[in-house]
C-alpha cells in the first residue's frame, strides 16, 4: 500500500500472476494494510456495484464517527476513482486525488473515515467491489455533487455522466460545509488514533 497526497488515502499496487489459465492475485493483504495504516480493518459490510459506461456514484461520506472506510477495486470493467478531502479543518481540505481501477492493473484504493468518494465507469459492466468498515446507515450518510465546480474534480471530457437523482440533487462543498454536514479534521484524526489504540486521545 502506498499513501498519496492526501492523508487517509492509499493505492494497492498487487503483483499479478498470470497464466494460461487466466490470472491470481491478492486484493487485500491483512499483515500489508495494517503496516501501512496502523490497524487492521475492520469489516462490517462488503459492496458489489455493476455500472453502465458514464454512470457516477458519489461524492458520499457518511459522520464521523464512526464514519465508513472503504477499499474499493474494480473487478471488471473500468472506472475512475475518486477521492475528496472533506474533513474541515484538514491541511488538505477540497483537494482530491483520482486513479484508474480496471481489470489489467487490478489496483485498489483504501479511503479512511471522512475522506468523500466517487467513481465514474469508464466502460459498461463496470463492476466495482468495495470492503466498508461500517454498514450503510442512511441517517449519518450523505453527498456532496461531484460535479461542483468548486471541485474542480476532472472526469473525462468524452462522457457524459450519469447522476442518481439523489447524487444529482446533492448540495455544493460549499453548502455541505454552511450546514454542518462535513467531518471535522481533528475528529477524524482522534478517531483515526483510537483505531491505531492510543487511549490517550
Amino acid at each position: 500500500m502506498r499513501p498519496l497526497s492526501i492523508e487517509g488515502t492509499w493505492l494497492v499496487e498487487p503483483a499479478i500472476f498470470p497464466d494460461e489459465r487466466g490470472s491470481f492475485h491478492e486484493w487485500f493483504r491483512g499483515p500489508a494494510f495494517r503496516e501501512a495504516t496502523g490497524y487492521d480493518l475492520s469489516l462490517a459490510q462488503a459492496n458489489f456495484s455493476v455500472s453502465r459506461r458514464g454512470v457516477l456514484r458519489g461524492l458520499h461520506f457518511a459522520d464521523v464517527p464512526p464514519g465508513q472506510a472503504k477499499y474499493v477495486t474494480c473487478g471488471r470493467g473500468a472506472v475512475l476513482d475518486v477521492m475528496v478531502d472533506i474533513r474541515v479543518g484538514s491541511p488538505t481540505f477540497g483537494r482530491w486525488v483520482s486513479h484508474r481501477l480496471d481489470e489489467e492493473n487490478r489496483h485498489a484504493v483504501f479511503l479512511a473515515e471522512g475522506i468523500g468518494h466517487a467513481l465514474m465507469a469508464l466502460t459498461d459492466d463496470a463492476t466495482v467491489l468495495y470492503l466498508c468498515s461500517t454498514g450503510y446507515s442512511p441517517a449519518r450518510e450523505h453527498g456532496v455533487h461531484p460535479l461542483d465546480p468548486a471541485l474542480g474534480i476532472e472526469w473525462p471530457a468524452d462522457i457524459e455522466p450519469v447522476l442518481s437523482a439523489k447524487d444529482a440533487a446533492a448540495p455544493s462543498l460549499a453548502e455541505a460545509r454552511a450546514a454542518g454536514m462535513l467531518p471535522v479534521y481533528e475528529e477524524c484524526v482522534v478517531h483515526y488514533e483510537k483505531l491505531r489504540g492510543d487511549e490517550s486521545v
